[in-house]
């Protein structure tokens, strides 16, 4: 397989289920950064890294469950720039979550980003890397919900990318453990399509949604993933 080249870093994905892809890529450049941030399923560290070049002074912690990722975005982290400033860690977010609760000086994130596995009803794949990555048995999105609650500083943001279908059960789950929309950026394939996937985001406080829609290819999209692609 390979590897993907971005403007100040490599992308290594023989190792990995889920291959660099636009939810991955747009995510990263759409959510919010902070000092203290968290990747929840790391894969190919492509979200780290990208949240890493955005913040100079973010320190990113990146999870994975598949040793096989782990060791990929260790690969990937270990040849960027941002090598000092992105841990990675062979970890569920929930054990994460219970790890932190345990610590005497928990750590409180500023922001938490989530690619997270999607598939829901549908049959899962022979390859268990590929299932462990697509579907939702190992990470459901009400577990990742009570992980952020847990993690996430009072003022900080969880950003989520979600195919359209499943972003209401998304939504639904962020309401239940206390969370508030506060951005919604649909996605379209194309201007006259309808939106394929959503980027969301939620905080602990009540706040006004931002809600915007863009086209892949736009001027929109352009901007918002030209720091990266060549």
């Amino acid at each position: 397989m390979t590897a993907f080249r971005f403007k100040k870093f490599v992308i290594e994905q023989e190792l990995c289920a889920m291959k660099v892809g636009t939810d991955g890529v747009l995510l990263g450049a759409w959510a919010t950064g902070g000092a203290r941030v968290l990747d929840v399923g790391t894969g190919t560290g492509i979200m780290a890294l990208m949240l890493a070049q955005r913040c100079p002074e973010a320190r990113v912690t990146a999870l994975d469950i598949d040793e096989g990722a782990v060791h990929q975005a260790l690969q990937n982290v270990a040849q960027s720039p941002f090598a000092d400033r992105i841990e990675v860690l062979h970890e569920s977010v929930q054990e994460h979550a219970a790890n932190a609760g345990n610590t005497e000086n928990a750590v409180c994130y500023d922001a938490i980003v989530s690619n997270p596995p999607f598939f829901i009803d549908s049959l899962q794949a022979p390859d268990r890397q590929r299932t462990v990555a697509r579907h939702a048995a190992t990470l459901t999105y009400g577990q990742l919900m009570q992980a952020a609650w847990r993690l996430l500083d009072d003022g900080g943001e969880l950003s989520v990318v979600v195919p359209f279908d499943y972003r209401q059960r998304m939504e639904d789950e962020a309401t239940f453990v206390g969370f508030f929309p506060s951005r919604v950026c649909a996605v379209r394939t194309a201007a006259h399509k309808p939106a394929k996937r959503f980027l969301l985001a939620f905080r602990k406080q009540p706040c006004p949604c931002e809600r915007t829609e863009m086209t892949l290819g736009d001027e929109t999209y352009t901007l918002l993933t030209g720091e990266f692609y060549l």
